[in-house]
Parts: structure tokens; C-alpha cells; sequence
């Protein structure tokens, strides 16, 4: 602990003052202290070990803490798309980089996971270093890397499980082992959620009585390893438990108090966990393998720039915006040497894997801060250079979809057809999906491997994948027609709608056809190219090598050219059928409407009206259960604007502030009397 302790302590020096990531730093220094350089530690008791594991559960129960279900909701789709897109692209190009370089199945599964995580930490340290922390797009950044988070959480679980399978059984690894353990895990995630926003809540606030900072973080340290210890139990990762029970505790309102106290031991561990990962490190297998490492550098920071970035425009976002986004996030970090520490401890993975990911953070975390200056500079570039027709179309991009969701959001119509589209486009995913996973599995059995078939061909598995892509031929097609039409619909309503605002400038009918085709074309590749990247992924075990899957794909082009009538009649009749079967009995009870109307006497001299809290407001800091408003007045409280979010319908437990801007539901009396209370201007004398 001393040696341990004293090399993380001189480098946390040594790497602020070289403005460098400390994380890097710890690494560095276990490499140093470890067995494969100066060997000042002997680890025969395996006590640091024990010690990193405990600082992996706090990081994530500190990670849980600074996690919240309502930041979910407000990142919005630009996090989603962004994270999506970037784990989807950066898992397949691992995965195909791995069997590429000749390693095993497990391990570019590994690598595709290693590759699909961004750093926290370090984006967090170069955003403070360069004055970028209150950024627009920083707060974009943010939301993709809260995401990642989770997708990360679900690998490091689903590894665990792929892991435990692959060790302890010669049986292959299918997408539908992966399935179970996902579903596995959904019913343990919701379990643990539901009973923990059930209880946890109130016996902190009992907790929090006694007004004891001791206490607050014992029961809290309980819970974080209590929950740990259940996780384990069921054969789940101790990170899952500490990352749930975190997200349960920062919904309560005392979760900033508790990440204060739980701060300074969660550094201390987390410091230990990161140079118990640098003395795994042996550097000299570094030099066995500089040409994997240069590839996988330069695919992590192309790969994740142009996922990121493409995810980011694709929502909306400008150029430039974009630009900052793909280029903050072209690294690896912490959940990497996370997962490729779970590949070493359960010795799964090989012993090249390990020091490759950490000599590819190194690299891509040194680049992160010249890779964020250099984004505007890089843009700045491509409009010069591109051509005009190009960047003019750019530019236009991003205001043909705010033209899209303002029109969107004031046509009722329009959002029912497109739910309505978007149902029948999930239940062909779900269908395709359940396809493809079965002819994965199907292929990895031992009669078809047994098949002989030419050595041109590239074995059973190519045969099995040609059936199973022609098998779902009717819903691919299906779902490319039905995407082609909701392209079509949102470029006639982005561009007309934009045009009729003034939005854009002259060109005449041709060419608004012109904007409307490109942009229901953008969509249509977007959308197809999103498709195709999900099923590379469940077929990824039994996919061809790369000559036969392009003679495949042409080969099946064709196929589905000569075929598309019949595809598409048989497509309808299944529509039809199963219209048919779910369609309501003729004998089916009506709804008796005789009281639809009742609610309008109660309503009838209701009215609504904004209150804005002052500065001195006697319900600032209160929660509107606490206030009573309802018992006391009559009146309610239906919505709460402020400047950095608003809420609708807000419940029992949500805290009002000064500036509030609270919307009251009642009659005059009683919003007189409840604006009273809230501003202080009168109490319970105020009759209205």
C-alpha cells in the first residue's frame, strides 16, 4: 500500500503539472512498480487486487451517483444517435480488425467492445483545461458519454456472461447465448430498480434526520456494497450492483451530500485500481506488435470522428458543432481498461490484447486535446475546399430538420401516420432480428459444420448466411419501401414548410424538388446504412470472408431486383392476415360514451395562470408535497418552467426554486390564495 499509494502520489504531481490525464499517469506508475520492470511489488496475496476490486465498485457507485433518469430524458436523441451509431460502427470495425490480425473470436469480441467506449475522465480534464466545460456542444458531449455509460455497463455484464460460457464450455458463443443473458440481465436491472426507488428514498431522508455526515455514509457505503454483494451473488459483476445503487441514490435529494462524502475514498481506491491495472502491464510485448497498434490508433480516432460526428448531424446539429463533437470523442478510456482487465482476470483473452489497449489509450488520449483545437481549423478547411453546391447543402441540412420538427410537432396528423410507420418498421426489426440471430446460432451447429461444401464457397456458414439474408428479403424490402416513404413525407414537410417560412432562398419549384430529393435520399442512406450495420453485427460469427460476402451481396441484389413483385404480395398478405386475426368480434361491447361529457360542469370556471417565484419566495427549496398547496387552496399545480428545464404535470416530490415560473390550475379565489402563499405576500389571510 505504501509503494502503491507513494507512485500514485508522484505522478498525480508529475501529470498536472504536464497538463496530462491523470488515469494515464496511475497506469504508468504501476507499470513501473509492477513485476514486468522494477517488480517493487509483490502481489503472491493478491491484496491489491482485492483493493482495485473495490476501487471498480466505487467508481461506479460514484459514477451512478452523478447518473440521473431525468438527465436520460433531457440529453435527447442527439446522445442516443450519436452513442448508438458510434458502439455499432466501433464494435464491428474491432471485431473485423481482431479476426483480421488473426485473433481468436473472444478476443475481437473484446476489442470490439474495448473500441466502443469513450473517456469520461479525459474529455472532463480537456474540456477544463481548454475553458470548453459550459460549451454548446460540450453539453452534447456529455450526453453521448452518459450513453456510453450504459451501453458499457450492459457490455462489461454481457462479457462477463460470454466470458464465464467460453471458459467453462467448448460450445460456441451464439447471438442467441447473448440474447438470454440480456434478457437476464433486463429482469435483474428492473427488479433492482423498482424496490430501490421504492425504499432507498426514504430511508436516506430518515437518515438524513440525524444530521450526522458519519452516518449519511456508512448507510450509503451499506448499500452500495450490499447491493454489490446481491449482484454478485446472481453472477452479475460487482460494478453492476454499485452502478444501480448509485443511480438510486442520486434520485433522492441528498445524493450531492453523498458524493462529497464518498469522494475522497472513492479517489483513493479508484488511484489503487488504476496502478493495479498498469502492473498487469508488460511493456515489452509492445514492441511484438507496433502495427496493430498504429491500425486500431488510426481506426479509433477515423471510426469514432466520423460515427460521432455523423450521429450528431444527422439529429440536426451544424457543421462546425459536429465537427467538435466526432473529434472529443476520438479516444478510449476507463470502461476500456475495464473490459480489458475483465478479459485478464478471467483469462479469456490473450495476452497481447491487454498492453495493445493500453498503448492505444496512451496514443488517443495524448491526441484528444490537439484533436479538439484542430476541429474548427479542419472545418474551416472542407468549406474552402469543398464545393460550393456541397457546403451550401450542408448548411442547409440542419435547418430542414428544425423546419421538420417544428412542423412535425403542429401536425397531429402527420405524428400519428409516423407512429404508425415507425410500429411497422420496429416489428420488421424484431422479426429480422430474431431471423438472423436463429441462422447465427443455427450455422455454429454441429451439422452444419460437418457439411462439406467447396473450399470457394468459404465453408457451411457462407450457406447458412445466404439463406438467412434471403429469408428476410420480404421484410428487408418491406421496411426499405416503408423508409423510403417516411423520408419522402419529412422532406416534403421540411423543404415545403422551410420554403413557405422563408427558410430558403428563391429557386423555384425545381429546385425545392431538387432539396426535397437530396435530403429523402440523405435519410433513406442514413436509415439503410444503420440496417446494414445491424445485421453485420448478429451474423458477425458466421459471416464469409470479405471476396465471397461482396459476391453475396451483388448476388443478392439481384435476387432481390428479379423477385421484388412477388416479395411484396407476399409481404401484403401477411398484413392482411394478421390484420385479419387481430381484428374485434363483430359481437364486441361498444364504449358506453353517456358520461364522455362529465368532467365539463367541474371545468367550467377553471382557468390557468403563471406565477413567478421571487428571489425571498417561502416555497423556494420546498418540494410541492411539503407545501400542501392542493389541501390549503384548492388549487394545483400543473406545470413548472425554469431556464434550464421544464416540467409538465410535476409530481409530489419535485423541489420548486426562486425564479419558478409555477402554472396554477383553479378558480380565481383559489389561485389568488396560492399565489399568495408562494410569494409570500399574504399567507392564509388571502381570500382572493
Amino acid at each position: 500500500m505504501s509503494i502503491v499509494l507513494a507512485a500514485a502520489g508522484v505522478v498525480t504531481l508529475l501529470f498536472h503539472r504536464l497538463k496530462q490525464p491523470v488515469v494515464l499517469g496511475y497506469i504508468i506508475a504501476g507499470t513501473i512498480i509492477g513485476p514486468y520492470v522494477c517488480s517493487f511489488v509483490d502481489d503472491r496475496h493478491h491484496t491489491i487486487e482485492i483493493l482495485s476490486e473495490l476501487g471498480v465498485m466505487l467508481l461506479m457507485f460514484g459514477l451512478g451517483l452523478h447518473f440521473s433518469i431525468r438527465k436520460l430524458v433531457q440529453v435527447g436523441i442527439t446522445a442516443f444517435s450519436g452513442a448508438t451509431l458510434e458502439i455499432l460502427v466501433m464494435g464491428l470495425c474491432g471485431y473485423i480488425l481482431g479476426r483480421a490480425f488473426g485473433w481468436t473470436v473472444i478476443d475481437s469480441i473484446f476489442l470490439g467492445a474495448i473500441l466502443s467506449a469513450s473517456s469520461t475522465t479525459i474529455i472532463i480534464k480537456v474540456f477544463q483545461e481548454l475553458g470548453l466545460s459550459k460549451a454548446m456542444f460540450a453539453s452534447l458531449v456529455f450526453g453521448i458519454l452518459i450513453v456510453e455509460d450504459i451501453f458499457s455497463i450492459l457490455l462489461l455484464v454481457i462479457l462477463s456472461g460470454v466470458a464465464a460460457m467460453s471458459a467453462a464450455s467448448s460450445t460456441a458463443i451464439t447471438p442467441m447465448s447473448i440474447a438470454i443473458i440480456l434478457g437476464q440481465l433486463v429482469v435483474f436491472l428492473a427488479v433492482v430498480m423498482v424496490f430501490g426507488l421504492l425504499s432507498v428514498p426514504p430511508l436516506i431522508r430518515y437518515v438524513n434526520r440525524f444530521k450526522s455526515d458519519e452516518m449519511l455514509l456508512v448507510v450509503a457505503l451499506a448499500l452500495c456494497f450490499g447491493v454489490s454483494l446481491l449482484a454478485m451473488k446472481l453472477g452479475y459483476s460487482i460494478a453492476l450492483g454499485a452502478f444501480l445503487i448509485g443511480v438510486v441514490l442520486a434520485e433522492t435529494r441528498e445524493h450531492g451530500k453523498i458524493d462529497l462524502l464518498v469522494a475522497p475514498v472513492r479517489d483513493m481506491f479508484a488511484a489503487i485500481f488504476f496502478v493495479s491495472i498498469g502492473m498487469l502491464f508488460n511493456p515489452q510485448l509492445l514492441l511484438k506488435y507496433p502495427i496493430e497498434i498504429l491500425i486500431i490508433t488510426i481506426i479509433v480516432v477515423v471510426g469514432k470522428f466520423i460515427a460521432c460526428g455523423l450521429g450528431a448531424f444527422v439529429v440536426g446539429n451544424n457543421t462546425i458543432t459536429s465537427m467538435r463533437v466526432g473529434m472529443s470523442l476520438a479516444q478510449i478510456g476507463e470502461f476500456s481498461f475495464l473490459i480489458a482487465a475483465l478479459g485478464v482476470q478471467l483469462k479469456v483473452t490473450s495476452e497481447y490484447v491487454y498492453p495493445t489497449v493500453i498503448a492505444v489509450s496512451a496514443v488517443t488520449a495524448l491526441l484528444t486535446p490537439y484533436l479538439i483545437k484542430s476541429s474548427d481549423p479542419i472545418t474551416a478547411w472542407i468549406e474552402r475546399t469543398a464545393p460550393p453546391r456541397l457546403v451550401a447543402y450542408l448548411e442547409s441540412y440542419p435547418r430542414w430538420i428544425s423546419n421538420l420538427r417544428r412542423s412535425g410537432a403542429s401536425s397531429p396528423q402527420f405524428r400519428k401516420l409516423l407512429i404508425k410507420w415507425a410500429l411497422q418498421l420496429g416489428l420488421n426489426l424484431l422479426l429480422i432480428t430474431g431471423i438472423l440471430i436463429a441462422a447465427a446460432a443455427f450455422g455454429k451447429t454441429n451439422t452444419i459444420q460437418n457439411l462439406k461444401t467447396p473450399h470457394w464457397i468459404g465453408g457451411p456458414n457462407t450457406l447458412v448466411w445466404f439463406v438467412g439474408i434471403c429469408l428476410t428479403l420480404p421484410l428487408l424490402i418491406a421496411m426499405i419501401r416503408k423508409m423510403r416513404a417516411i423520408a419522402m413525407a419529412l422532406a416534403e414537410i421540411a423543404i415545403t414548410r422551410g420554403a413557405e417560412r422563408g427558410g430558403e432562398r428563391g429557386g423555384g419549384e425545381f429546385q425545392l424538388t431538387f432539396r426535397r430529393a437530396l435530403l429523402a435520399n440523405m435519410l433513406l442512406a442514413i436509415g439503410f446504412i444503420l440496417l446494414s450495420l445491424w445485421g453485420l453485427l448478429l451474423t458477425s460469427a458466421i459471416l464469409p470472408s470479405w471476396p465471397v460476402l461482396l459476391c453475396l451481396i451483388a448476388l443478392i441484389a439481384l435476387v432481390a431486383a428479379a423477385m421484388q413483385r412477388s416479395f411484396i404480395r407476399l409481404y401484403a398478405k401477411a398484413q392482411v392476415q394478421l390484420a385479419e386475426t387481430l381484428a374485434p368480434l363483430p359481437e364486441a361491447a361498444h364504449v358506453d360514451d353517456t358520461n364522455a361529457h362529465s368532467l365539463a360542469p367541474l371545468l367550467a370556471n377553471a382557468q390557468m395562470y403563471p406565477v413567478t417565484l421571487p428571489p425571498d419566495t417561502p416555497a423556494g427549496g420546498k418540494l410541492i408535497r411539503e407545501l400542501e398547496l392542493r389541501t390549503r387552496t384548492g388549487a394545483t399545480i400543473v406545470a413548472i418552467d425554469r431556464p434550464d428545464a421544464s416540467m409538465v404535470n410535476p409530481g409530489p416530490d419535485d423541489e420548486l426554486r426562486p425564479g419558478d415560473t409555477v402554472f396554477l390550475l383553479g378558480t380565481t379565489p383559489q389561485i389568488a390564495q396560492a399565489s399568495a402563499l408562494l410569494t409570500g405576500s399574504g399567507g392564509d389571510k388571502v381570500k382572493g
